[in-house]
Formats: structure tokens, sequence, C-alpha cells
């Protein structure tokens, strides 16, 4: 298996949410936007989540080369990324980000697939793998705080389209040999999206990420507002992926033990508990709300975990 191949691309692709989650606000804020555009921008990289993985995942199960597609599309969401050098109108960032975001998003869920390809019956070591990730999202987020600080956000594009170049060099490491082809000749959607299982996760998974909406979008500007500098705002980013590392380290452990669904549930209950805090103003608790940041992963649907074990 290709450990550190793989590794390698987590790493890099989760380093550059480091840079944009925390970040991509208050660039856009130092750009002259008002709180509405800001989150117009923002909502543009979930929006295309919607759209180009089902695209390019079709394309992916008709070709069966998806080492391909996450390729071009790394190398794509670089070139693209790299119009923000040429403008920062509202509208020319709004079309930077459709064609940027439409290949970046693509490029993941390939490469998950391949992945668990590699894996194989090993699908207990995808938590090993994917904690890089993680690791990369700490580094990134933790570390451009203090940069920020002294050299202003104004650098902030530069070193995102250095990691989306990191993405793409990554991925030519990784074989397209374990990318198979799917069969084709599988349950129709509509008969899957009907059953009450898949809606009720769909539900579940819409409403979790709809409560992060808001929470990428605005709370590092929320911070700073309250006087938060931009180190301490990176620390506490990274605080809250940090817990997510412990979660991925023990994770074959609880999943057998304890099952999707009720890991599922306490994922729900510890967001609600967290956004509570949030609301309430507890700022003395930011580091537990930090702690609180995705304490169960599980509730993504892992690759290798069977829609029945939901149940």
């Amino acid at each position: 298996m290709n450990y550190w191949r793989l590794s390698g691309f987590y790493l890099f692709y989760f380093a550059s949410l480091g840079a944009l989650v925390p970040y991509w606000s208050l660039y856009l804020k130092s750009l002259g936007f008002g709180v509405a555009e800001i989150g117009e921008l923002v909502a543009i990289l979930m929006a295309t989540k919607i759209v180009a993985p089902n695209v390019w995942g079709w394309i992916a199960d008709h070709t069966g080369q998806r080492m391909l597609i996450v390729r071009i599309a790394s190398l794509l969401a670089a070139v693209a990324f790299a119009g923000v050098f040429l403008g920062s109108g509202y509208w020319w960032l709004v079309a930077v980000m459709i064609v940027f975001s439409f290949f970046w998003n693509a490029s993941l869920p390939q490469f998950e697939a391949t992945t668990m390809s590699h894996l194989g019956s090993d699908t207990w070591r995808y938590s090993s793998i994917r904690l890089w990730g993680s690791v990369g999202f700490i580094i990134t987020a933790a570390g451009l705080g203090p940069l920020l600080d002294t050299y202003g956000t104004g650098m902030l594009p530069a070193v995102v389209l250095g990691l989306f170049i990191a993405i793409w060099f990554s991925s030519l490491a990784v074989p397209e040999s374990a990318a198979g082809h799917l069969p084709l000749d599988q349950e129709p959607l509509r008969k899957v999206l009907g059953r009450p299982l898949v809606i009720a996760l769909l539900a579940v998974c819409f409403l979790m990420q709809a409560s992060h909406g808001p929470y990428y979008a605005f709370f590092t500007l929320y911070l700073e507002d309250f006087g938060y500098s931009r180190s301490l705002i990176g620390q506490l980013w990274g605080l809250g992926v940090i817990a997510e590392i412990g979660v991925f380290m023990v994770m074959p452990r609880l999943l057998p033990r304890f099952g999707a669904r009720r890991l599922l549930l306490a994922a729900v209950g510890l967001t609600v508990l967290r956004w509570l805090l949030t609301a309430r103003g507890k700022f003395r608790a930011l580091p537990c709300r930090g702690d609180l940041h995705d304490p169960c992963p599980v509730y993504r649907c892992p690759p290798g975990a069977r829609p029945g074990s939901l149940q």
C-alpha cells in the first residue's frame, strides 16, 4: 500500500482548507467587501460541492480513470484560482470561485475512492491515512496566523495557490492502477434516495453542514471583532482539528464497539452543545468548543461503512 503517497495528498489538500476556511473571509474583508458579499463568495465553495462531485463521479464511473480526473481537476483548480491575481471586483471573484471550486471539489471524492481501492480489505487503516489531512490543516491554520498578523492578508492568495500546486504534484505520485472501474448496473438512484434510512441520513448531513455555514464564513471575523489576534484565531482553529486527529486514531476501535448510528447521534449532540456555547458568548470556553469540532467524523459516512450499520 502506498501509505505516504496517499497521505501526502490529504496533507496538502486539507492544508489548503486550513488557509481558506479560517482566513479567506479576512482576505475578502480587506478588499472592502461587506458581510453579505463575503457570505455569498464563501457560499460558492459549498454550492459547487453539490454539483461537481456528481459530474466528475459519473465520468469516473464510466472511465475508471479516477486518478487522471484527480490530476486534471487539481491542475485546473490551481490555474483557475490564479485568476484572483488578475482582479478583485465582486463579479470577477464570483467567476473565479465558481470555476476554481468546481474543479477543486471534484478531486477529493475521487481520491477517497482511490484510497479505498488501495486499502482493499484493510479499510480500518483509512483513519491513519486521513489524519494527515488534519495535520496539514493544523500546520496551515496555526502557522498562517502569525504571518498574516505581520505581513497582512494580501499574502494569502499566494499561499493558497502554492498549496494547490502542491496538491497537483502529490496527485502525480499516486498510481492510477488501484482505481478500478465500478459496475454500472447498480440500483437506480431514485430508488436509493427513496429509502427512509437514506432520507434521514441525508437530512442529518444537510442540517449539520448548514449549521457550519455561518461558522466557516464568519467565525474568524466574529473573533477578530472581539479583539482576538490572527495568531490566536489560527491556534483556536487548529485546536479543534487536534481533537479530530484523536478521533481518527481511536475510530477503528469506536466504530465496531458502538456502531455508526450511536456515534452519529453523539456527534450531533456534541455539535448542538458547541453551538449553544457559541451562541451564549462563552468566550472562556473557546478551547472547549474547539475540542467539540467534528467530534465524530462518522456523520460523513466514512468509506467502508455499510449503510446498514446506521440502523
